[in-house]
């Protein structure tokens, strides 16, 4: 049974850093793509990065492109997701996300298996 645990969210300061943690069961990472996603209340879930299953390239949103980085630890079978320089905004609920028939893929549609996510609020 494929499962996905967020952790790590929190409130943070802009220009602070986060480390989100996608610990995942039931199934080996290197078969899946993992792609981390974003929800503001209202608004459609969109991609921020993923790590490709075929040979772990990896993709990210322009809006987050120099500033976060996508990681998997194999032995503990957990992706990360590395947030710097982060930029004040509403709270986004932050999921991460496994699919086994895709090499990589930033639309949330492309994936059949969520957790329940982590909310990340970076405020002063």
């Amino acid at each position: 049974q494929v499962q996905l645990v967020e952790s790590g969210g929190g409130l943070v300061q802009p220009g602070g850093s986060l480390r989100l943690s996608c610990a995942a069961s039931g199934f080996t990472l290197d078969d899946y793509t993992i792609g981390w996603f974003r929800q503001a209340p209202g608004k459609e879930r969109e991609g921020v990065s993923c790590i490709s299953s075929s040979d772990g390239s990896t993709y990210y949103a322009d809006s987050v492109k120099g500033r976060f980085t996508i990681s998997k630890d194999n032995a503990k079978n957990t992706v990360y997701l590395q947030m710097n320089s982060l930029k004040p905004k509403n709270p986004d609920v932050y999921y991460c996300a496994a699919d086994r028939n895709i090499v990589a893929g930033m639309h949330f549609k492309s994936y059949d298996y969520w957790g329940q996510g982590t909310q990340v609020t970076v405020s002063s």
